[in-house]
Parts: C-alpha cells; sequence; structure tokens
C-alpha cells in the first residue's frame, strides 16, 4: 500500500547525508491552457537544476519535481520559508494558493538515499480507500484540469521498456504493495511475503497480457522488490516496463479532497499502436489510484498478514481464471469488473456441468 501523496511506502534507507537545496522561482509564464507555468531553479549539492511546475499542480507535485532533479525522495523532503512553512507541509496544497513570486527562494532540507533496505514500520498504514460516486469519477476524469495535468505527465515522463511490446496482447497492470506483496509484516526473506501464486499467475496470464509494474513509490524500491521476488529475471515471462510515483498524477475531488492516482492514459499516449482502453485492464488495492479511467480498474483484495493468510489466499489463482477468460473478448471497457468473481463462478459452474 502507498501513502496517497508522497507515493512513498515501507522503504526506510540506510545512513546517508543530509541536503539542503535553495529554490528559486526565477520565471512564471502562462501555458498553454491558460495555466500559470513556473520555473524553480534548485541548488544542490553545488549545482543548480531547473524545475517547472504549474499553478494548478499541488506541493506533492512540486516535491516530485524536485526529486527528478536531486533523488531526495519526497517523502524525505522538508520545504521551508517565512510564513509559508506549514502550508508547504500540506502535500495536498495547490501551488496557486500559496501566491508564489518570481523572486521567491526557499530551503529544501532533506536526505539522499542510496542503499534501500526493508523497514515495516516506515511508512504510515494506509486503509481509508473510499469509494467514489460515479458522478464523482465522472467530474474527476473528465474535469480539464486533469486533462491537462496529463497531458503534461505524457510530456515529462518517458516510459522505458525493458522489453519489447508485443502485437494482439492486451495489457495489465499491477500494483505492489498488498497486490503482489505484503510490505508491512516482518520476515526474514521477502519471499516469505510474496502473495501466494504470484510467479504462476504471472506465468499463465503472460500468454495473452503484456505486464507493466506501477508503484507509487520509488524506481529503486520498485526493481529492488521486483528483484527479490524473482520477477524481473524470470524464464517464464517477462516484464515490459516499470513504472514509478513520478509517473502519477495529482487530482483534485469534492469530497475526498486531493490524491494522487494511476493514470493509464500516460501508457495509451506513448504506445498508442499497442494498447488502449478497450485492451487494458489494472489491478490496484486502492480504487482511487484508477478513478482516471474507472472502466479499466479492478480492486484487487489486499494480502495482509501474509504469515497468517498465506494458505488461504486464493485471489491470484481465481484472477487467473478471470484474466484469461475475457483475454478473448476485443473490448474489455464495457466490462464492469466490481463483478469479476460472478464470472469466475459461472464459468466454474458451466465446466462441472458440461
Amino acid at each position: 500500500m502507498e501513502h496517497p501523496t508522497t507515493g512513498e511506502t515501507a522503504p526506510a534507507l540506510l545512513p546517508s547525508v543530509a541536503a539542503v537545496a535553495a529554490v528559486a522561482a526565477s520565471s512564471s509564464t502562462a501555458t498553454e491552457e491558460g495555466v500559470e507555468e513556473m520555473t524553480l531553479t534548485v541548488k544542490w549539492s553545488g549545482k543548480e537544476y531547473t524545475v517547472r511546475v504549474c499553478g494548478d499542480d499541488s506541493v506533492a507535485e512540486l516535491k516530485r519535481r524536485i526529486c527528478e532533479a536531486t533523488n531526495v525522495l519526497p517523502k524525505r523532503q522538508k520545504l521551508l520559508y517565512p510564513k509559508l512553512a506549514s502550508k508547504l507541509g500540506d502535500d495536498s496544497l495547490l501551488l496557486s494558493q500559496l501566491n508564489l513570486k518570481p523572486s521567491i527562494k526557499m530551503t529544501m532540507i532533506g536526505t539522499v538515499e542510496d542503499d534501500i533496505i526493508v523497514d515495516q514500520v516506515d511508512s504510515p498504514e494506509i486503509v481509508d480507500d473510499f469509494e467514489l460516486g460515479q458522478d464523482e469519477v465522472i467530474d474527476v476524469k473528465d474535469k480539464e484540469v486533469n486533462r491537462q495535468k496529463l497531458r503534461r505527465r505524457i510530456s515529462q515522463y518517458k516510459i522505458k521498456l525493458r522489453n519489447p511490446c508485443r502485437e494482439g496482447k492486451k495489457l495489465l497492470v499491477l500494483d505492489i504493495d498488498y497486490t503482489l506483496f505484503d510490505h508491512r509484516s516482518p520476515a526474514e526473506n521477502p519471499l516469505e511475503l510474496m502473495r501466494p501464486y504470484l510467479q504462476e499467475f504471472l506465468t499463465a496470464v503472460y500468454a495473452e497480457f503484456d505486464i507493466i509494474i506501477w508503484s507509487a513509490t520509488s524506481m529503486k524500491w520498485v526493481e529492488l522488490k521486483m528483484g527479490q521476488l524473482g520477477v524481473l529475471n524470470n524464464p517464464s515471462y517477462k516484464i515490459t516496463a516499470l513504472l514509478d510515483h513520478l509517473a502519477m498524477i495529482t487530482v483534485q475531488t469534492d469530497h475526498h479532497g486531493t490524491f494522487d492516482c494511476k493514470p493509464l492514459g500516460l501508457i495509451w499516449a506513448q504506445f498508442p499502436e499497442y494498447y488502449n482502453e478497450k485492451n487494458t485492464i489494472m489491478f490496484d488495492d486502492l480504487r482511487r489510484n484508477f478513478v482516471m479511467n474507472p472502466q479499466n480498474g479492478l480492486t484487487i483484495r489486499p494480502f495482509r498478514k501474509a504469515h497468517l493468510n498465506w494458505s488461504s489466499d486464493q485471489e491470484l489463482v481465481k484472477l487467473t481464471q478471470y484474466l484469461l477468460a475475457i483475454a478473448q473478448l476485443s473490448d474489455l471497457s464495457y466490462l464492469d469488473h466490481r463483478n469479476w468473481e460472478s464470472h469466475t463462478d459461472d464459468s466454474a459452474k458451466r465446466r462441472r456441468h458440461s
């Protein structure tokens, strides 16, 4: 499970050097959509970096941009400025609400983390997922400000393929924490926390689906976890790409405030000849993560307390059946994935009676 604003989870890190960065808002212009764009100069470790944000971005988005430039993870950053210190601690606040001036300078205090180890208590437990009403979901995905953010993310974040996209295959996008892995339970070996039947699941669905892993954590954490679980170099299947928290966008809702989500439009825009809304399905234990593409999301039961639930968890076995059944359809966008279990139950009954 990942934090809804910082996008960071369980990894605690080996001791590293504290860093101080001076951030100067050097200019502000209007984008073609009419949103004010600000160019920030980030001075860190003796070098200067350019960070570009927009007025409708949140403080969390500013931290993501600083992370791209400095490798200081958002959850490790503390932004300081007279009279704004408390506001800069609110990741959901929009930058336009801060009334930033072109000459403003901030101080960012943070740590650079090179070597990641697992710490099961480093991140807060996020269990307060919420049910978005149908009208609110439509409002979020159709709101122009969110579409603008998606367009900017498409231009900023370039997906690096680990393996080629395959013609004629559908796309499966998978979360990590609580979907494939119980990241908070203690264990001597990460394999003890791997969801049951994960390798069998990935092997079976790879016949019909390209597989992308998308976690709301840092890329180092994604690569570490997937490497430890034997997912990255398995001879039975190949992972098409890995995405991290920098690929997410922040959206605003009337009833649930501001939170991060994973817009599949980012993938579709970069690989339009292979993937689209008709051939993509996404598994995540937080339904808020697919608010920009609700028709493509399936809310998986979270895998927690691995040692207690290992013998009884059959989620990936049933989902394997579901994916292989729907893989034969030409259009997945009309399916209601909330009823996926009834589909597998019906299939089982048909097999028993045949």
